[in-house]
């Protein structure tokens, strides 16, 4: 492996990083962590930027990121961090680590790793989400996961790799897992920064989509605690059981000796003074087939919580058994301190792909209000077991669509409507966690799920006003078509994987809004099904290139954490254009739509900021996109900026010379990644 030397510049750092209170925002004007705070609760009480002047920011500097790495990167999603007057970010395809000036972009050092064919195997590639930074006194530290899944420990005055860290700086995270992992083809990466307490740095895992996996093994997601200062392993905790321990049980037969994934590719949460760590546990192998895994399967899909020295289980809650829809837990759990009914609680929320915000005390693991163990559609794949009952909250209510009935069809028009309802006419409708059904020609081509696989709610998660106790959300209407297909041979040592009628089993796992390219009359053939007497099937969920489900189609809402009750809701983005300009639907009265993507969002003393994952077309035929600004009390809009591409990454704040600074990263079809830093003039 070619290890290639870093580039050093001045830099100067000072003070001290202070986490102790892990649901209180950012501290001191900085940002010194991914969700600002180790509760990610994306919270800072600055005030200079507020609803009088946010229309007046103008950009302070953007850093540009297309020369890092091989290629341009398209897909930026770093949460930079500020400490002492320096944003620390990843970049570029390679992942390299940029420390640049907090007034004026300008480069300080980088460091850049070459990995060669381990990074180009890596199955969580590009610049990932960010870092981490450590210190005590003198000795600053980032700490960062490469592409290839090795953690690289930097001096954050330097740029230089720290000696007595694991090797030279660096600790192979394909070994000392508890499995034996090929180092360059293992599938297991990470794209989360991670998360760093008391002198314990805390690393997840993340894998392949699993729609379609190759094989009904796969590696283990197993989490690990190291040690700061020696990079040293002090603990793992099998997110599959081995055998006698906690929950094994819930594997039937021998499937938990085999059965891979169950990582934790979501930011991970701490709260410092409890000494716990909370982790947002993904599915098991398969996403959507089960067969081969009956039971429950915990830590599938769990939140769970965790001993920060020793990585014991504290408490955990299995959010979906035995599941078989990928709503696996994609974000951070927000840590808050809330009242309810007069007692005060600390809080853990955490925000789901279901739209549903899942709110336990986060001492005990106890529900904050009932969640309610409620009967499910079964299914009839064969072989697959399913779960009879799946939990559902009381408090707070679903904030986004759950579930598909004609009512949800889009109505603009009552033409629409009608082809919508053919489309759907070819599916299984039904509430959520109605199953996948295995794809006929004929009908069903599978079931209309929403959310969608990508929820929901994603990776970006939510945000926290500890002034208010109000949690803030973005969410997608999604809907996709689940259904189940047997592999092409060679494909998988799976019986079904995520596929249909109509185009046959997806190469790679997509959004589920299309159904591909084949003809669906060659593909019947092939399999010897009869070809529908009602007619071609359709060719994707899409009428007359507009979304089957009617609007909103982006969502931010606010929830009162003290009552668990929605506090308000809006349409979040402008109207996309494929709307605005449809043929059908001019001279009607649409209201802002919204729009489907995957945004995050800021709260500060007065606002929350959130940008469009979208670009829309103005009257004078410039292409933006927005970032807004809303009353975080009202949910009314007080001010939009036009960004130079959509928002990927999700949006901080910092204090640097008397001067407030909002930075985002953005990137889309037209601009490789940039971060770019908004200030008063």
């Amino acid at each position: 492996m070619k290890i290639l030397s870093t580039v050093a510049l001045a830099l100067s750092l000072g003070g001290a990083v202070n986490s102790a209170h892990s649901q209180q925002g950012a501290p001191g004007g900085e940002w010194p962590s991914y969700g600002g705070d180790l509760g990610n609760t994306r919270y800072s009480a600055l005030d200079q930027i507020d609803s009088s002047n946010f229309a007046d920011l103008e950009i302070a500097w953007r850093f540009k990121t297309e020369n890092l790495g091989p290629r341009p990167e398209y897909r930026f999603q770093s949460t930079p961090l500020m400490v002492d007057g320096v944003v620390f970010s990843t970049a570029g395809a390679r992942r390299d680590v940029v420390a640049l000036d907090a007034a004026t972009g300008e480069l300080l050092w980088l460091h850049r790793f070459e990995e060669g064919r381990r990074g180009e195997m890596a199955p969580r590639a590009l610049s990932g989400r960010g870092l981490s930074l450590w210190r005590d006194g003198e000795d600053k530290r980032i700490i960062y996961v490469t592409p290839g899944y090795q953690m690289i420990a930097l001096d954050a005055d330097t740029g230089q790799r720290i000696p007595s860290f694991g090797v030279d700086g660096v600790v192979d995270l394909k070994t000392n897992i508890d499995q034996q992992l090929d180092p360059v083809t293992a599938e297991i990466g990470l794209h989360a920064t991670p998360a760093i307490a008391k002198d314990v740095v805390i690393i997840g895992a993340a894998h392949r989509t699993g729609g379609n996996p190759a094989s009904r093994e796969n590696v283990k997601g197993y989490v690990r605690g190291f040690d700061v200062r020696s990079g040293e392993r002090l603990w793992i905790f099998h997110t599959i059981p081995l055998p006698g321990e906690y929950g094994a049980e819930s594997w039937q037969g021998d499937s938990a000796s085999y059965t891979g994934n169950t990582g934790v590719w979501a930011q991970i949460s701490v709260d410092a003074e409890l000494n716990t760590v909370y982790l947002p546990v993904e599915a098991a192998t398969g996403d959507y087939y089960g067969a081969y895994r009956p039971g429950d399967n915990l830590f599938a899909d769990t939140l769970l919580a965790v001993d920060l020295h020793t990585g014991e289980r504290k408490w955990h809650y299995q959010l979906v058994h035995h599941g078989i829809w990928d709503h696996d837990i994609p974000c951070a759990p927000i840590l808050l301190d809330i009242v309810v009914d007069g007692r005060p609680i600390k809080a853990v929320a955490q925000p789901t792909k279901q739209a549903f915000l899942y709110v336990f005390d986060r001492e005990t693991g106890e529900p904050v209000w009932p969640i309610e163990e409620r009967p499910v559609p079964q299914g009839d794949v064969p072989g697959e077991w399913y779960s009879p009952t799946q939990p559902f909250p009381t408090k707070p209510p679903g904030y986004d669509r759950q579930g598909v009935t004609e009512a949800d069809l889009i109505d603009f028009t009552l033409e629409l409507n009608a082809r919508a309802r053919e489309v759907a006419s070819w599916h299984k409708l039904g509430p959520m966690f109605t199953p996948p059904v295995v794809s006929n020609i004929n009908g069903p081509l599978g079931t209309l799920m929403a959310p969608a696989q990508g929820g929901g709610t994603n990776w970006p998660g939510g945000s926290f006003d500890p002034e208010n106790n109000i949690l803030y959300v973005n969410s997608s209407t999604s809907i996709a078509s689940m259904g189940l297909v047997p592999p092409y041979p060679g494909q998988s040592d799976m019986a079904y994987i995520q596929g249909n009628a109509v185009s046959g089993p997806r190469v790679s796992a997509g959004a589920g809004s299309t159904f591909g390219g084949n003809d669906f009359r060659e593909l019947a053939a092939r399999r010897e099904m009869p070809q529908s007497s009602r007619g071609n099937p359709p060719r994707s969920l899409l009428v007359d290139r507009l979304p089957l489900l009617k609007p909103p189609y982006g969502k931010l809402t606010a929830i009162d954490m003290n009552r668990g009750e929605i506090l308000w809701q809006i349409a979040h983005g402008n109207t996309p254009d494929r709307v605005k300009s449809h043929p059908d639907l001019q001279g009607l009265d649409i209201p802002r739509t919204g729009q489907n993507g995957y945004v995050g969002s800021l709260v500060t003393s007065t606002l929350v900021i959130s940008g469009e994952p979208q670009e829309t077309t103005l009257a004078n035929g410039q292409r933006v996109a927005h970032l807004f600004a809303y009353d975080k009390r009202t949910g009314s809009e007080v001010g939009a900026l036009a960004l130079p591409a959509p928002q990927t990454g999700s949006p901080m704040t910092y204090m640097h010379d008397g001067v407030q600074y909002v930075v985002v990263a953005v990137s889309g079809t037209r601009l490789a990644g940039e971060l770019v830093a908004l200030r008063l003039p």
